[in-house]
């Protein structure tokens, strides 16, 4: 629960900096909204899932 809580914020922040910065419209961050809620309803939610997972114990294991 952590994981996907810190992984909506961290998405939520880039595609805000993206709107601040590098012009992203509002019309493209809602269809990417949309597009994201799309995908967590069909059947490769769960390797999307699974995939961000292994993302993050990859990156949670790397050593300074």
């Amino acid at each position: 629960m952590i994981l996907s809580i810190s992984g909506v914020v961290l998405l939520g922040v880039i595609v805000f900096l993206f709107f601040r910065k590098d012009g992203l419209k509002a019309s493209h961050a809602l269809i990417a909204t949309l597009f994201g809620f799309y995908l967590a309803s069909t059947a490769i939610a769960p390797s999307i899932k699974a995939g961000g997972e292994s993302l993050a114990s990859l990156l949670g294991g790397i050593k300074f």
